[in-house]
């Protein structure tokens, strides 16, 4: 990788084949409200966005800890302690401080970010797109860039020392100062998800095809085949269970070195969203307008009647909190958040835990820091901090 320049503004300086995009303005101020309504689709008449989630008590909205402004489009969203960082569609990143908002480092990926995510002790940031994969370090503000011309679309870290990202038609694991540890063989197609195993094993999804590779082995150990597209997988924090779902299509389950597999019916529409709690207890599937929540206990799922939950018109984002426990949060395009225990409650009618908020826009994505903050980015470019215990 080659090395870019040092500063609290970061573009991206990139070799050759890479042009860098405009800068976005440093995060800060708030936007102004815009009426939205909002309806669960058979569920009942329109309403205003902020309101109370339908089942909820409490106040209406909750106070924000900090709201600032982004000079982009977010898409992506991700924290790990001390920071936050949200990526745009027109390629710009902005690194903050999760206390307050205050700007950290802005950074420039040609072509848009597809997805980052932060190492688990929050020292390094790795940042994916149409035409490469970034790499910022946030102890010395350090930033470097690898232009590899093909597609990267996914990013996940196993450890803080250990790094997958899709490229192209394969995975390409780095350490920490973005040396390659190892890739996998090429697939026929692009890889569209990834998911680690324990002890350094990595799932790799491309098209119909799931492969499972054991550490440092290019060659897959296990190839599940799929009848249809597979743009999501999720496996269980054990590496137990290994699920994939793919547009208009159940979810396929199979168990770690079992050929046998369950199929879950599912009505996921075209963005679908898979996720394991950090027990592996608890799967959520999204999609369309609704989450469904399967219980992985024992032999698995199947036979059991899951949870729908359903307070969105358009679901775009859900995430668990972390920690043991069973708090789901989801969000919609009609600009809201609600929270779940969405393991309390009957089959189909689950329970809500608290009040959800109504916010200005479409909601892009959310991501929990720890147990005690929200952070929620929205279409007009919001980036906010929502306290989970005051609504």
């Amino acid at each position: 990788m080659a090395a870019a320049e040092r500063g609290s503004r970061l573009p991206v300086k990139a070799p050759a084949g890479f042009q860098e995009t405009g800068r976005g303005t440093p995060p800060g101020g708030t936007l102004s409200q815009r009426p939205r309504t909002a309806n669960c689709a058979g569920q009942g008449r329109s309403r205003p966005a902020q309101r109370r989630v339908r089942g909820t008590t409490g106040a209406a909205r909750a106070a924000a800890s900090w709201r600032v402004a982004v000079d982009d489009v977010p898409t992506v969203l991700t924290t790990a302690g001390r920071l936050v960082a949200v990526g745009g569609a027109a390629g710009t990143a902005w690194v903050v401080d999760a206390a307050d908002g205050r700007p950290v480092a802005t950074l420039t990926m040609p072509g848009g970010v597809l997805d980052l995510a932060f190492s688990p002790d929050g020292r390094h940031l790795v940042l994916v797109g149409p035409r490469g994969y970034a790499l910022w370090h946030a102890d010395d503000g350090r930033a470097t860039v690898l232009a590899s011309g093909r597609r990267s679309a996914r990013v996940r870290w196993g450890d803080p020392g250990t790094v997958a990202v899709t490229d192209g038609c394969a995975a390409v694991i780095f350490d920490a100062a973005g040396r390659q540890l190892w890739r996998t063989a090429l697939l026929p197609r692009p890889v569209a998800d990834l998911a680690w195993l324990p002890g350094g094993g990595l799932v790799v999804a491309s098209d119909n095809e799931v492969r499972c590779h054991a550490r440092h082995q290019a060659i897959p150990a296990a190839s599940l085949a799929l009848p249809s597209g597979c743009p999501t997988i999720a496996v269980s924090p054990s590496g137990h269970w290994i699920c994939a779902s793919g547009q208009d299509t159940p979810i396929h389950v199979r168990r770690t070195g079992d050929v046998a597999e369950i199929t879950l019916p599912a009505r996921l529409g075209k963005a679908a969203q898979l996720a394991f709690d950090d027990t592996g207890r608890w799967l959520a599937a999204g999609g369309s307008s609704r989450v469904t929540v399967w219980d992985f206990t024992g032999s698995g799922p199947q036979g059991r009647a899951p949870q729908i939950l359903c307070a969105h018109d358009v679901l775009t984002a859900l995430a668990w909190r972390p920690g043991s426990g069973t708090i789901l949060a989801t969000a919609g395009a009609e600009g809201t958040i609600a929270l779940w225990n969405a393991t309390a409650g009957k089959p189909g009618r689950p329970r809500i835990t608290t009040a959800g908020w109504g916010l200005e826009d479409d909601v892009a994505a959310i991501a929990w820091n720890g147990r005690g903050m929200l952070v929620a980015a929205t279409r007009n470019g919001t980036l906010r901090a929502l306290d989970p215990s005051q609504p």
